[in-house]
């Protein structure tokens, strides 16, 4: 049958997860080890382990898929490891180091270290070429564009094997005439070379940001479109008759031939599924405001939704190099279950952000790991089932997890072995859950107001605990929590930001004509866009935001309305939402105060046909799943209390289970604490909620 099948693909540090879907409603996920060196072998690996599980051939799956789509890491581990192309930078005379001045000041944490060394610059300074040009910002040109400067740019880069190349001059947003002109000699004389043009790629207010998007940009499209060239040309010799889908940072997907121009939409694309996995996950109750949290063998990443729609960031500083486009926020630091136990220099336990990552492992892999670690501590907590993970594939060694808990901690802090292993557990959700309090608290958001939803293999051992902390009263585990990023790229839509500079005051009947006039335009082409890439115009919808601030403000914040026709009156509805937001991030607001935008913003979406979701069979009642005890802690003293656990494959919808229990899924264990009752949904989803 044609388009029987729908296979997200997601690359993570550790593992690649598989999400295979098919018209009856069946959705099956798979793991594979992350080939970082090719990340097509992993991929080559995981259809090979779908065979060999299910039968299904690689060729089967593709030729009669609707849609592939694949997750990546490459951007972010090239951005990480400093591993991108040979690049160049064409800025106007005087701007060639606004990368390295970085409007003179660090990233936010260590503004005020002396000690914290400077980035490492993506383009070394013998790399930046000055261009006798300059616009003023009117959009008048004040002084006309030298070109044979550009051809002394091209010519130096040609010497030095310059692989890609940013162009980004000053104020180019109102007028980019001299940019698309230094673009043209660009490519004649260096016809190979990747081009990032800035105000093609960010085209918004802030000279700093936009270079420096376009640079990341240019580091990275070299390699992104690589890799683009190979999965496509993998998956076309499978018979695939649709085109790959890519994520994006954004939240949608998009073509291989966009990624590999708009390199930097690709660089956080795993995680930046999970709020649309979780809005999914949580649509028989009517969920909206749901925070994700996932953690992993080396990381903890936490993304949040609010009525219905992501965080979204811009002009955030990434991995120490600032980026203007969209992206989901995602708040990551380094706790998983690999996060490494240590004591520092006033004596006290921490946890990470050092990892034993996958190879050792943590100590209990028997992989030669001997540092203490969260799943060690999991495992002497008698959280993990000691028989092995992953359906027992992944052996367990509880004696290696003790004495490297034991040497390393219990005994320096004069603790037993259960006090220290439980210490660990409680500073790794502490950290985890001061993230949290970064993407709700701390941007004007109560948690106590969000459901928490689980995703990643290690998180169920710790979401109670974790809900508990935050004063969250209900959480959602989904059956495919260890994939549910894969499992949000097979249920998302296609998705283009499009964006221009708006430097007007919220006063009169012109500003609003303006406005309206940019956002139409923007819109008319991301409908065409969309419609040649086969979307019909009942199944496009659009977003927008505005960049507003009081007038006088140094920065301003992004506010997101509903399309309606901007005309004089609208303005006041356009100054109500941003007095409510300021209010929101800041807790005042200044009504008196004249607002003005600095960009605008408009997202077009091509909604995808979703597969039917998973449909779980009533249940016989929970004891019939029922498959032992184990003796747990739960609490610092140390003391054990003698736990049942629960095979997740033998419940079905509308089991309920009270805790203290444990849940064992093929790829996750949820530890259900004291006061906590779980019952699985027939979605497939383990509703668990705080009694008392």
């Amino acid at each position: 049958m044609q388009n029987q099948y729908r296979l997200g693909i997601d690359a993570g540090g550790t593992f690649t997860d598989f999400i295979l879907a098919d018209r009856e409603g069946e959705v099956r996920i798979f793991k594979a080890l992350s080939t970082p060196q090719d990340p097509t072998q992993a991929i080559r690996n995981g259809l090979k382990l779908i065979e060999e599980e299910t039968g299904i051939t690689a060729h089967q799956i593709v030729s009669n898929a609707d849609l592939c789509i694949n997750g990546t890491t490459v951007g972010l581990n090239a951005l990480i490891q400093h591993k991108g192309a040979k690049t160049g930078l064409i800025a106007t005379k005087g701007h060639e180091d606004s990368i390295e001045i970085r409007l003179g000041h660090k990233e936010d944490g260590y503004r005020y270290d002396p000690e914290y060394p400077p980035a490492t610059m993506l383009v070394p300074r013998y790399l930046r070429r000055g261009i006798s040009e300059r616009v003023i910002s009117t959009g008048a040109v004040h002084t006309p564009m030298n070109e044979d400067d550009v051809r002394d740019a091209c010519r130096h880069f040609i010497r030095e094997g310059v692989e890609a190349v940013a162009i980004s001059f000053v104020w180019s947003v109102l007028h980019p005439a001299h940019e698309l002109r230094a673009a043209e000699i660009v490519r004649e004389m260096m016809p190979n070379v990747r081009l990032t043009v800035g105000s093609h790629l960010y085209p918004q207010v802030r000279e700093y940001t936009r270079t420096s998007t376009a640079v990341v940009n240019a580091y990275l499209s070299p390699i992104l479109s690589d890799y683009v060239e190979a999965v496509d040309g993998y998956f076309a010799s499978l018979g695939a008759k649709n085109p790959v889908r890519y994520f994006q940072s954004n939240g949608g997907l998009a073509l291989g031939s966009v990624v590999s121009d708009q390199s930097v939409y690709a660089i956080n694309s795993g995680p930046a599924s999970a709020p649309q996995a979780a809005l999914y996950i949580g649509e028989p109750w009517g969920l909206q405001n749901i925070i994700t949290v996932d953690m992993g063998g080396t990381s903890f990443d936490i993304t949040l939704t609010r009525d219905g729609r992501a965080n979204v960031s811009k002009n955030i500083d990434f991995l120490r190099y600032r980026i203007g486009i969209p992206m989901i926020q995602v708040e990551t630091l380094g706790a998983g279950g690999g996060s490494i136990g240590w004591i520092d220099s006033m004596g006290l336990l921490q946890m990470g952000p050092q990892s034993a990552g996958s190879e050792p492992g943590p100590a209990c892999y028997d992989q030669g790991g001997d540092k203490p670690t969260t799943t060690d501590a999991n495992l002497v907590l008698g959280y993990l089932n000691p028989d092995g993970l992953v359906g027992g594939r992944l052996p367990l060694h509880t004696g290696r997890a003790r004495t490297a808990i034991q040497t390393g901690l219990a005994d320096p802090l004069g603790l037993s072995v259960e006090q220290a292993a439980y210490g660990m557990y409680t500073i790794v959700n502490n950290n985890m859950v001061n993230a949290i309090r970064r993407v709700s608290v701390e941007r004007g958001y109560d948690p106590r107001d969000f459901v928490l939803n689980c995703a990643g293999g290690a998180t169920g051992a710790h979401i109670t605990a974790l809900a508990r902390e935050m004063g969250i009263t209900r959480i959602l585990v989904s059956k495919l929590a260890s994939g549910l990023c894969a499992y949000g790229q097979i249920i998302s839509d296609v998705k283009y930001n499009y964006m221009a500079p708006a430097p007007v005051r919220l006063e009169g009947a012109a500003s609003a004509a303006k406005l309206d006039a940019l956002f139409t335009g923007l819109e008319t082409k991301g409908e065409a866009d969309l419609t040649r890439d086969g979307f019909e115009r009942d199944r496009i919808s659009i977003r927008r935001s505005l960049d507003m601030r009081y007038v006088g403000q140094v920065h301003e914040c992004t506010v997101d309305i509903d399309p309606f026709t901007l005309d004089e009156a609208a303005l006041e509805k356009l100054k109500a939402a941003f007095h409510a937001r300021h209010e929101e991030l800041y807790t005042y607001s200044e009504p008196q105060s004249v607002v003005e935008v600095v960009n605008v913003e408009s997202a077009i979406l091509g909604r995808v046909d979703r597969p039917r979701r998973m449909t779980i069979a009533g249940g016989k009642g929970a004891d019939s799943a029922k498959s032992g005890t184990r003796p747990m802690i739960f609490a610092a003293n140390g003391e054990t209390v003698d736990t049942p656990v629960y095979a997740g494959a033998g419940l079905g919808a509308g089991d309920r289970i009270s805790g203290p229990a444990v849940i064992e899924e093929v790829t996750t264990t949820i530890v259900i604490e004291p006061g906590w009752t779980a019952e699985l949904h027939e979605s497939g989803v383990y509703v668990l909620d705080w009694q008392g």
